[in-house]
């Protein structure tokens, strides 16, 4: 059994930056694939990125957030990060850590994902 919390949200104007992290514990994360995903108001839950524990495994985007959002993690410290940047108001939703057992897939549905953190909200004011 895998617990996430994630944290970092908050309040940025158009054109800023956020950093979020996942923190892990129990289980073995470090076998885990490990994704972003964010749900706006109104709207279904949608994918971000991800990223595998495995060497070599390049991180997967969704194609709105290529070039302005970085997944990366520390498997030491069981952490995930995700770094927001260029942030525009059609970010704003509520951000969820999810992972997922093994690293040899790119998993991009949220049904691929075993376990789930709580949420955090990012608002992105123009």
């Amino acid at each position: 059994q895998v617990q996430l919390v994630e944290s970092g949200g908050g309040l940025v104007q158009a054109g800023g930056s956020l950093r979020l992290s996942c923190a892990a514990s129990g289980g073995t994360f470090t076998a885990t694939t490990v994704g972003w995903f964010r749900q706006a108001p109104g709207k279904e839950r949608e994918f971000v990125a991800t990223i595998s524990w495995v060497p070599g495994y390049s991180p997967f985007y969704t194609n709105s957030v290529k070039g302005r959002f970085a997944i990366s993690r520390d498997n030491v410290k069981n952490m995930v990060y995700l770094q927001m940047n260029s942030l525009n108001p059609e970010d704003t939703a509520v951000y969820y850590c999810a992972a997922a057992p093994g690293g040899t897939t790119i998993p991009t549905t949220q049904s691929e994902y075993r376990y789930w953190g709580q949420g955090t909200q990012v608002t992105v004011s123009s």
